[in-house]
């Protein structure tokens, strides 16, 4: 930590403004130690330092950089990993994680240090006592959920709809924030599970906190069984990312990131339509691997759309060049299939805050109609079509995993399917030479986006398979789309995409 807090304090030094960062920790084992560990050195060299006084999610890091002005952010956090990983993300002076240029300069610096003796340490409680070091304290909670709060889209809805919420931060950050702004819109009834409730880096009810599986919710599950909540939400420790569930016909419905990301979507421009709010110019965007139903949707309100790489990062530059364009109004919101979705630009990083907020006031608005999300989702399916949507992983563990990884990406990049189960590939696109063509007329059209190690195959029936190694672990995966009128037919057709795939990684 110190000396890859040295490099970025020597990066810092090179860029000029205001020479201070902004530092948050979640509950994570010793966050709160590698987080003033890291305050400590950028104090040492003369960095201003503004930490908060308690542990605090992602999005109000971002919020703070750029309420400071800060050069960069430290986030020290393992997000939804298991209890014995930690980590140590940068962010750059917009508040997104640092861009792929910025983290090589960085990475860079990093490398550059002697770990013997080219770190310089400050204490820690002295730099905070000569004020090199100072304390973020509730002012600047109370204006991150000023912020947040100005998204809101229907005020007193869930009174009027008596909305019952559990609610589980999974022993992180998110539980005094997401508490906080559910209290201020009204949500009457809010069951916090209290196994889960406190912060606690060891996980002990759930080894693995990540609101995309079942057994994050399986406390909140129990709970409902007396209490017969309307919405079920669980927010992972570093508060990014929401995960739900909701009731419907009696029975618990567990809803996918795709699934929240198209309904929010949906909601968010119907109400701006009703309110006279939806401009002309309005922009949507999500990562290219999450669910084309976004799109589709959007089209039917006339919305721009963007499709941009996975990594939050590249939906926080959009929203930044929104904002330096005077059209900070005209971004609706951007999503991540894996349970991430900011709405608003007083963060450029997944906020699951505002997410609950909106999907609480969502859950709300439908139960005044007599829906629940889970039907308000088969309506849409109805509208637009099913789509099935898949990821899946595949390991391959050493320096063997990595060269058999590479055999199989220069394979299909070689020799690529000529179909996509009973329908032949009319688009093949390689964002590595950052090229797409329509096997149709044999044109080849430039990729608008930076250079990644990544397959896309189209299908003529509107099916979809996306191949890519993962960016933190020894995997390739696999990101598959089918589209049909009917519910089973598009599953049939997904799992089929799926055993072809599988059969590429053998």
């Amino acid at each position: 930590v110190r000396q890859a807090t040295q490099g970025l304090a020597n990066w810092v030094k090179t860029q000029g403004g205001t020479q201070t960062v902004a530092i948050s920790y979640d509950s994570r084992l010793k966050s709160d130690i590698f987080a003033k560990t890291a305050a400590g050195v950028l104090a040492a060299n003369d960095i201003k330092v503004r930490i908060y006084d308690a542990l605090m999610p992602v999005p109000a890091l971002s919020f703070a950089t750029r309420y400071y002005e800060c050069n960069a952010g430290i986030m020290v956090t393992a997000s939804h990993n298991p209890a014995k990983y930690n980590g140590y993300k940068c962010y750059n002076k917009n508040g997104y994680q640092m861009t792929d240029d910025e983290a090589a300069e960085t990475y860079h610096y990093i490398e550059k240090v002697d770990y013997f003796t080219g770190i310089k340490k400050a204490n820690f409680d002295a730099a905070v006592a000569d004020g090199t070091v100072e304390y973020i304290g509730e002012k600047m909670m109370t204006a991150f959920l000023d912020a947040v709060e100005t998204q809101c889209m229907n005020r007193g809805v869930c009174q009027k709809a008596d909305l019952k919420v559990i609610y589980t931060p999974l022993n992180g950050t998110g539980n005094k924030p997401v508490r906080a702004i559910l209290d201020r819109i009204g949500v009457p009834h809010v069951y916090v599970v209290p196994e889960q409730e406190l912060p606690d880096g060891n996980f002990p009810t759930c080894p693995y906190p990540n609101p995309e599986i079942k057994q994050a919710f399986e406390l909140a599950l129990k709970m409902n069984e007396n209490i017969h909540a309307d919405l079920l939400l669980a927010t992972d420790p570093d508060c990014d990312r929401v995960g739900i569930a909701v009731m419907q016909g009696g029975k618990v419905r567990l809803m996918s990131g795709n699934e929240v990301g198209a309904m929010l979507l949906n909601y968010l421009l119907e109400m701006r339509k009703q309110k006279g709010t939806l401009s002309q110019n309005s922009v949507a965007v999500k990562s290219f691997v999450s669910t084309d139903l976004a799109q589709a949707i959007a089209a039917r309100y006339g919305c721009t759309f963007k499709n941009l790489l996975t990594g939050f990062k590249y939906i926080g530059e959009v929203v930044t060049q929104l904002e330096s364009q005077g059209r900070a109004d005209d971004f609706v919101m951007g999503f991540e299939e894996s349970y991430g979705y900011l709405a608003g630009t007083h963060a450029r990083d997944k906020d699951a805050v505002v997410a609950s907020m909106l999907i609480c006031e969502m859950a709300a608005y439908y139960k005044l109609q007599g829906l629940s999300l889970g039907d308000v989702m088969d309506k849409i399916y109805a509208d637009y079509g099913y789509y099935d949507n898949a990821v899946v992983s595949y390991t391959f563990e050493g320096e063997a995993g990595m060269e058999k990884m590479a055999g199989i990406m220069n394979q299909l990049r070689q020799n690529p399917p000529k179909s996509l189960g009973d329908s032949p590939v009319v688009e093949h696109s390689d964002y590595q030479s950052s090229l797409s063509t329509d096997l149709v007329s044999g044109k080849s059209t430039p990729i608008d986006l930076p250079k990644s190690n990544v397959l896309e195959y189209k299908a003529e029936n509107g099916c979809k398979l996306i191949v890519r190694p993962s960016g933190t672990e020894p995997k390739i995966k696999t990101y598959v789309t089918a589209v049909a009128a009917d519910k089973a037919v598009a599953q049939k057709m997904g799992q089929q995409l799926i055993d072809e795939s599988a059969a590429w990684m053998a």
